[in-house]
């Protein structure tokens, strides 16, 4: 193993194991009661009896479908919209006031309209996840079409490529490291979404059993929700990471200093 990648392993390790130490100590030390901020130890006992229980593999799946199910929505309608405005300015000059201000606007404070239009079921929190996630797609897919080189649109046009070629060939190779960017921060917004929307209004989930677990004053079990909430999130936005450098190799991001 190189040096590299022992640094690479080992250091995030490390800190982690820094942090908890210090946080032991200091609940320990400074007499913390548990109902504030359990001891680390405490919340590994409570994470390692819920992870035998159904039940939470039942809400983690729920969460997850939620939120991957906005976050390809979100994916399709942004990457779309992005490279019909970048390929046709009229439709940009059109349409893009009424994204930006939708934009602008708090999804958070929307989130009981989204429920109260689509009910409590899964509709309602994929509609949040999906519009929480869309402004990165978007926004990256329609810098990522409207920055392809010139020079290599004039040599397509020379060799007389049809429009599906230019887009095979040019523009989605081009586009997709943005693109890929911008969907690594999407699908974390869309996990929040899901989140949020089970918060809210949800009778299943890990949102939903976070807030059980709150009326409970089960506290060592809600902060283990909260590392579930976090291991489901960061799976996510590493599959989408590696996505990235698989689908762009040649891109100088995913080539080693």
């Amino acid at each position: 193993m190189s040096r590299e990648r022992l640094y690479r392993i080992g250091l995030p390790i490390a800190s982690v194991t820094v942090f908890l130490i210090i946080w032991s100590v200091y609940v320990h030390s400074a007499e913390v009661s548990a109902f504030v901020l359990p001891p680390p130890e405490k919340i590994l006992v409570a994470l390692s009896q819920m992870i035998t229980e159904p039940k939470l593999w039942h809400h983690a799946r729920i969460t997850a479908t939620e939120a991957i199910s906005g976050f390809l929505i979100a994916t399709f309608i942004g990457v779309g919209l992005g490279f019909t405005m970048a390929r046709f300015p009229p439709v940009e000059w059109a349409a893009k006031p009424f994204i930006v201000c939708l934009q602008l606007i708090p999804k958070i404070a929307l989130a009981p309209l989204f429920i109260l239009w689509f009910g409590f079921g899964l509709e309602s929190k994929i509609v949040i996840a999906a519009a929480l996630s869309f402004f990165p797609v978007f926004s990256n897919s329609l810098v990522a079409f409207k920055s392809v080189e010139p020079g290599d649109k004039d040599v397509l046009t020379m060799l007389q490529a049809k429009s599906w070629q230019r887009f095979t060939l040019l523009e989605l190779p081009s586009a997709l490291p943005v693109i890929l960017a911008g969907a690594e921060v999407a699908v974390v917004l869309a996990m929040i979404g899901a989140i949020v929307g089970e918060f809210i209004g949800g009778n299943e989930g890990l949102g939903y059993l976070a807030v059980a677990y709150l009326q409970d004053l089960a506290v060592a079990e809600l902060f283990g929700t909260i590392v579930i909430l976090t291991l489901v999130g960061l799976v996510l936005y590493g599959l989408i990471s590696q996505l990235r450098a698989w689908l762009t190799p040649w891109h100088v991001s995913n080539k080693k200093a």
